[in-house]
């Protein structure tokens, strides 16, 4: 008997699902659900044989009648008094039953004055309650429920809390609806925002409890209009829906829409792949406008029904023009026709927002009276000379660049302005190092600058707020914020495109000439810096001349700088660090003095690096002429690549064993402020590279950098930048460790073994990124540029320092840059093996063939 009920459970459950992957109506599969869990509830209460005052209720979801494939089944058994030894056993019989034929119960038991001390106590249980939905048993014990509830049950005290609430959960996600695997109940714009309002709704006694409940329930209290209802309902479908096929394809209770589920929901869904975009990154994008649409009306409910039910003492309006008011600390349009009579003052409410500092937000009027009229922001009105200048005088502001920006964005009123901007709202970008949707990304990386002019904040970035406060209309650069990335998902090159985009943009609204020229250099080589700085070798000073020849002048120079550090902070919090710092304010620092006539000449960079070298040594008491052996051994390359630091750190340690026969490792907290810089000294041998990678893939170290240079002695002097071993590894012991095993491995002749490997993220299993591998001469000739790019995982440096080693090529120096999930990695190597094209190729081949098998099997 048990398992014919539970295969009748299933089989009814599985029509249901083809019922619905036929014909998807959320609804109704919804209801069907609910009430075919009803019919099966009801017959084994029935069977178990309860006192006649106990009551079976529905809580939750399904006391609303939303219970989605996978959901808990909440239930209440109510009773009227503290249970007998007897009916307990009958309750775990019956909760037992439950679960033999696949109901999953979440399940309480209590008694009316239980319940109602127990929601006097606890928010959850208290809105758990209001949903609740008589099923089967006592009505009159049930009755008497609810009766005392609604006595006890304080309106506005529970609207206070539920928003309280909402509050912290919002935190929880980073008070954004824009993650890469966004939970669509909990997260902003998610369904739980949807049921707050229903919640305090009901508590107020403007819905009814039970199925059934309609957004139309709230058109009669004049909370919202007959059109934001028929959008909630809209938005509401779509995220039933989806919250409805992730169970499905899960197989289980999956609220958010994990990487494993975007392709195949997308195709569900009927989305399909461009040469562009991926099928995944539109169906997310439309997840995205809605959870927006669900934000912006979930935040005028809530103001009405503030004022409805906890309103703030009353203050007399005060007058901001003609237009504008303001009422308990919120802007207020003054009549409900202004946007659509005046659509300047569309862009006005901004900016007043900017200028008044006691607004803390807009009432619900100007919010609504903002959503509907943001459609009358159209060509005409990107024409209108008056609106050109009031963007500008928005940019411009001393302070609520971000925040308005942010609010103009989620309002609509940026993506009517900017039209290019529009069609990036909600993109993401599978890239493997953004974590942030394109819109998102552009207003974090105008976040990022704005911070370069706080006071506040000027601890974080020292260099940048010196040089943001000397530069004169640093409006300029929000403006290339938000035009660098406008381009992505068109196809071509996003850089050119945006640059087009920038000057239509810069010209349209008068710009001067060479503040129309910085702002297209800025969109058009925004990656410039961070190119040169992590892929060539910044000590360089031909290096560093090439790139004062782009950039041209000191003002462009500065520019660029702020920009790039605020564009790679952006991108996600793993792709900065004080590395990646270190590298571009050595490029700025010395391009800025190329710009500014000082010519760093390959011997006048040689020399000023040896005396502030040879100073550094003097301060550790060494006399002048102890590091002339160790100098005497190194080569130009050496003091070019190295800086007057690392110079000094390695004679201080080596000037006394310049010929030692045991390998030297020395190992310190990196200056620059995060990870260990390790110094290997040893006699060079074959493979002593991928020795030493081995060493710190097997010890959970990443390699940041590696400074390769082998001495005119035959020795091999190597530096290198790790990260890693988490943050519960002290330095001291990491140190220690380093120093003690290292020497050994640089000795061992025992044969390399294979890369450990390790599993890759599930972002790059799922969206998986093609490795190529570029090997050609470099400039002058002299060595050959070895370039990889790649999915990162464990090994991945380990596994082709192995191949060099087979093929006895030389390294001179790495530069390992690793973007989020996304390896960028390139070599300076020699050997007679690449003097021949055909083993150039297959090198190029293997290597390929290596990151591709890896990749798989990780």
């Amino acid at each position: 008997m048990k398992s014919d009920l539970r295969a009748e459970v299933a089989a009814a459950r599985q029509a249901l699902k083809d019922e619905y992957l036929r014909r998807p109506d959320p609804r109704t599969l919804l209801t069907k659900h609910t009430r075919l869990v009803d019919r099966i509830i009801k017959a084994l209460w029935s069977e178990c044989g309860l006192a006649s005052e106990a009551a079976l209720v529905a809580t939750g979801g399904y006391g609303r009648g939303e219970l989605f494939p996978a959901s808990d089944i909440d239930l209440l058994v109510l009773l009227s008094r503290e249970p007998a030894a007897g009916e307990r056993e009958a309750l775990e019989r019956l909760i037992g039953r439950f679960w033999d034929v696949g109901l999953e119960i979440g399940h309480s038991v209590r008694t009316v004055e239980g319940c109602v001390e127990a929601a006097a106590g606890d928010i959850t249980i208290r809105t758990t309650l209001l949903e609740a939905r008589f099923l089967v048993g006592s009505r009159k014990v049930y009755q008497r429920l609810e009766a005392e509830l609604g006595q006890a049950l304080d309106p506005v005290s529970f609207f206070k809390a539920k928003k309280l609430e909402q509050e912290q959960r919002h935190a929880k996600h980073q008070d954004s609806p824009y993650s890469l695997e966004p939970n669509l109940k909990e997260a902003p714009g998610g369904l739980r925002d949807l049921q707050v309002i229903q919640w305090i709704a009901r508590a107020s006694g403007m819905t009814k409890a039970g199925m059934g409940r309609k957004w139309s329930e709230l058109v009669q209290h004049k909370l919202i209009e007959r059109g934001e209802a028929r959008q909630l309902s809209q938005l509401e479908r779509h995220l039933h829906d989806l919250r409805i096929r992730l169970h499905y394809l899960a197989g289980r209770r999956e609220d958010r829409i994990v990487f494993d589920l975007q392709s195949a929901l997308a195709a569900q869904l009927g989305f399909k792949d461009t040469p562009a975009r991926r099928a995944s990154e539109e169906m997310m994008q439309r997840y995205y406008q809605t959870a927006k649409g669900v934000t912006q009306l979930n935040t005028i409910l809530l103001q009405n029904l503030e004022a409805r039910l906890a309103p703030r003492p009353d203050t007399a309006p005060r007058a901001l023009n003609e237009r504008f008011e303001v009422r308990s600390e919120l802007l207020h349009v003054k009549q409900e026709g202004t946007f659509e009579r005046q659509p300047s003052a569309i862009l006005e409410c901004f900016l007043l927002m900017m200028q008044h500092q006691e607004l803390r937000g807009m009432t619900a009027r100007t919010l609504r009276a903002l959503w509907r009229a943001k459609r009358r922001v159209d060509g005409k009105f990107r024409q209108d000379p008056v609106n050109r200048l009031l963007f500008l005088h928005i940019l411009q502001q001393p302070r609520g660049i971000v925040h308005e920006f942010r609010r103009m964005n989620q309002y609509g009123v940026l993506g009517r302005y900017l039209p290019e901007f529009g069609r990036i709202v909600g993109q993401m970008q599978h890239d493997l190092f953004h974590v942030y949707t394109v819109d998102q990304h552009i207003l974090m990386v105008l976040r990022n600058l704005r911070r370069f002019t706080m006071p506040e904040f000027a601890h974080e970035f020292p260099l940048c707020t010196e040089l943001m406060n000397g530069f004169e209309r640093h409006w300029l650069l929000y403006v290339a914020a938000l035009y660098h990335d406008i381009a992505k998902g068109r196809g071509g090159d996003h850089s050119e495109l945006g640059a087009k985009d920038a000057r239509v943009f810069a010209r349209n609204h008068g710009l001067a000439d060479d503040d129309r020229d910085l702002v297209e250099f800025l969109v058009e080589r925004h990656l410039a810096m961070s190119h040169v700085a992590q892929k060539q070798d910044v000590y360089d000073p031909e290096v560093v001349g090439a790139f004062a020849a782009l950039v041209k002048t000191e003002r462009r120079l500065v520019a660029l700088y702020l920009f790039t550090v605020a564009d790679v902070r952006g991108t996600s919090p793993k792709v900065w660090n004080a590395w990646k710092g270190k590298l571009l304010e050595d490029l700025f620092r010395a391009t800025r003095r190329v710009l500014t006539g000082e010519p760093l000449a390959r011997d006048a960079a040689l020399a000023e690096k040896q005396g502030e070298a040879a100073r550094l040594l003097r301060l550790y008491a060494l006399s002048d002429g102890a590091k002339d052996q160790l100098w005497a051994s190194l080569d130009t390359a050496y003091f070019l690549r190295h800086d007057p630091q690392e110079i000094a750190w390695h004679a201080r340690n080596l000037h006394y064993r310049v010929l030692g026969e045991k390998p030297v490792v020395k190992a310190r907290l990196a200056p620059f402020g995060e990870g260990l810089q390790v110094m290997v000294y040893t006699k060079d041998r074959e493979a002593l590279f991928a020795r030493i990678c081995g060493y710190f893939e097997r010890a959970g170290f990443s390699i940041a950098e590696a400074k390769i240079h082998t001495t005119r002695n035959g020795y091999a002097l190597d530096t290198f930048v790790i990260m890693g071993q988490g943050r519960d590894a002290h330095y001291q012991e990491r140190i220690a460790m380093i120093e003690s095993e290292l020497p050994a491995e640089a000795q061992s002749e025992a044969p390399l073994g294979p890369p450990r490997g390790g599993r890759l993220s599930r972002r790059v299993r799922h969206f998986p990124i093609s490795p190529r591998v570029d090997i050609r001469p470099d400039e002058r000739g002299a060595y050959q540029v070895l370039s990889i790019t790649a999915a990162d995982r464990p090994g991945l440096l380990y596994g082709v320092a192995r191949i060099l080693a087979r093929y006895r090529v030389s390294l001179q120096t790495a530069r390992i840059n690793t973007l989020g999930d996304r390896a960028e990695d390139v070599f300076l190597v020699s050997g007679e093996a690449l003097s021949n094209a055909k083993t150039v190729l297959q090198l190029e081949q293997e290597l390929l063939q290596d990151l591709t098998l890896q990749q798989a099997a990780a």
